[in-house]
């Protein structure tokens, strides 16, 4: 079951150090290591002393938790976590990262800001970028972090094959996160031309292309370029002043009739829209991260960017896939144990009976490990999974066996009781004495029939008491006066017909379960078979959606250029998308043919392992 986490205070998930630099925290990392939930993370950046913190405690829903500070000092160093229950979305946990104050003079080395800005990109799925007074060139300044992006962040890990090959940043779409643009105290009327207009409007208008060609101009759009490539889904909230300037310095102690009402209705309106709009987070290819992979995912940027190098998401993703595909085999075959062992009552009467368990819960296991498992890499891994629930299924197999082995010889054992003694008392020493050892045998067999749950293994066990009274049978016949030596041997040859058909029907029985256990296993195949294909088939789909998704936002941007009179960048656009859809168009086509070459490779995988045929129905 997903766990849940609440924390009473928020905690450092990257500390910002003066002699190490970036550092994880390993506090933050247990805390999140707890949380199997899908994660929606919203994280806000903007200049230091700007209400930050004040906005991301009313998401928590709390008055306090995230330092305001009162004084010109930035309080939050690094990048602060709370995680939450989340309010409109069950089963989901809200991860709130507050981030130390962009541009903050106390400091001194401000050379992790574009770090600290590059990482609350990388991990959130809510970007709020918070400012003060209006959006004008001052606020586009602030923001100059957005430009530099291209050159903190890799999408795929080997360079560019050729010249043609779209740069990454064309791609950043993919996997950056929605955009709110947080504007702070704003005392304009919104209008434009005379005519009012509503705060996504305002925010439109602001990021508006100048079309001169001078070094100025270029350094006007170079932010308002990066916003609208990089952020296509993006809005725009505004906020008055909540309190007299000497209030301010005791706004989380304020009563709410101290607070503007006007702040208060666009505090609820802003918390009511990331709420209830703000996605789960992803990672390129649709896979959605829990807790856990979030805290996974922050320590690989950091060593990463620790080292010297660029983060990478393809590199990033790849080793969240071999962490969590990893852990997704340990917990499908625990859970594929744990159910066996509930649910199997050995000995069970028939294999039959056992192999259908081990279906069921095979099935619950596979589900399991598909919905956890990344599709990277997943072949290796299925195969590993196959592999250790055979081990555990031999197991139970051998297991069912001897339950059923004991049972039986304690139930003969038993039944055997008052023949021994007869035996010891000489009873069958006399004539006709043959005919009454073979008479209260079969009754004895017959009893036995009667007993319920002997398991798998009855005919085996019978047909080993009854071959281990052979000697003593044939000492009783030998000595049996009535019988002439004619009838001694009918009776011989008689017994070894007997015990020749009850091997010849212990043999086919053999025969038979082995033949329903090679059945079973290639029935095992083909589900694992139809579960990668669908599992592949739905991250195909998400990859095509993804796709389609940017080839619609450049399109419309594209239009957006046109319009505006800008036919140069709308050019270069249009470009860009025709390239896009010859991708997309590729993709779609070679999608199928991926596809059965990772069953292929599943089922090389399986078969040297198990060193089987290939199945007719492969």
């Amino acid at each position: 079951m997903a766990s849940e986490t609440h924390m009473p205070v928020p905690v450092c998930l990257i500390e910002n150090t003066p002699a190490r630099g970036l550092v994880v925290r390993p506090e933050a990392l247990q805390v999140l290591s707890k949380i199997t939930q899908p994660v929606v993370v919203v994280a806000i950046t903007g200049l230091y002393r700007t209400g930050k913190s004040y906005l991301m405690n009313r998401l928590a829903g709390q008055r306090r938790g995230f330092s305001l500070g009162s004084t010109v000092q930035s309080h939050t160093k690094g990048i602060w976590m709370w995680c939450v229950p989340h309010p409109c979305r069950p089963g989901h946990t809200l991860v709130l990262l507050d981030t130390e104050g962009l541009g903050d003079v106390e400091k001194g080395d401000t050379r992790n800001d574009t770090w600290i800005f590059v990482l609350t990109i990388l991990l959130s799925s809510t970007l709020i970028y918070n400012s003060r007074g209006t959006i004008d060139q001052l606020a586009m300044d602030q923001l100059h972090y957005v430009v530099k992006l291209t050159d903190h962040v890799k999408l795929k890990a080997a360079p560019k094959e050729s010249e043609d090959e779209l740069d990454d940043s064309e791609k950043f779409v993919l996997f950056f996160p929605t955009f709110i643009w947080a504007v702070r105290d704003f005392t304009l009327r919104l209008e434009a031309g005379g005519k009012e207009i509503s705060e996504d409007e305002y925010l439109e208008e602001a990021l508006k292309l100048k079309a001169d060609s001078n070094q100025e101009t270029q350094y006007y759009n170079q932010p308002r370029e990066c916003i609208r490539q990089f952020f296509p889904d993006r809005k725009c909230f505004v906020f008055e002043q909540p309190a007299s300037r000497r209030d301010l310095v005791r706004l989380e102690d304020l009563q709410d009739d101290e607070i503007n009402p006007e702040f208060q209705q666009q505090v609820e309106k802003f918390c009511s829209h990331v709420w209830e709009k703000s996605p789960p987070k992803t990672v390129p290819g649709g896979h959605i991260i829990t807790g856990n992979l979030l805290g996974k995912l922050a320590t690989t940027y950091v060593e990463t960017i620790q080292s010297g190098a660029v983060p990478c998401l393809e590199s990033a993703v790849l080793a969240l896939a071999e962490i969590e595909n990893a852990a997704a085999v340990k917990e499908a075959v625990t859970l594929y144990q744990d159910l066996m062992a509930q649910w199997a009552k050995l000995p069970t009467e028939t294999v039959q009976e056992l192999l259908e368990l081990h279906s069921q819960c095979e099935q619950e296991a596979l589900e399991l490990f598909m919905a956890r498992a990344f599709k990277d890499g997943i072949c290796r891994f299925q195969a590993d999974l196959i592999t250790k629930v055979e081990a555990v299924k031999a197991k139970f197999c051998k297991d069912n066996e001897q339950a059923s082995h004991d049972k039986c010889k304690a139930a003969l054992r038993d039944l055997s009781q008052d023949m021994e003694k007869r035996i010891s008392d000489g009873v069958y020493n006399v004539s006709g004495g043959y005919e009454l050892f073979k008479e209260d045998q079969q009754a004895l067999v017959e009893k036995y029939w009667e007993l319920p749950g002997k398991g798998v293994k009855a005919d085996a066990v019978l047909q080993e008491f009854l071959q281990s009274r052979k000697t003593l049978a044939e000492s009783i016949l030998n000595t049996d006066r009535s019988l002439t030596e004619k009838d001694r041997e009918l009776k011989s040859e008689q017994e070894q017909h007997e015990r020749a058909e009850q091997e010849r029907a212990v043999q086919r029985q053999k025969e038979a379960e082995e033949r329903q256990k090679l059945e079973d296993q290639l029935r095992s195949w083909e589900k694992h078979v139809l579960q990668l294909r669908k599992k592949l088939e739905n991250c195909s789909e998400k990859q095509l959606e993804e796709q389609q998704k940017m080839i619609r936002h450049k399109s419309k941007e594209e239009a957006v250029l046109l319009k505006d009179g800008f036919c140069d960048k709308a050019t270069h656009l249009h470009m860009v998308t025709s390239r896009l859809q010859q991708e997309y168009g590729s993709t779609r086509r070679e999608l199928p043919m991926w596809i059965n070459i990772m069953v292929s490779i599943l089922l090389g995988l399986v078969f040297v392992v198990f060193r089987f045929r290939t199945p007719r129905f492969f």
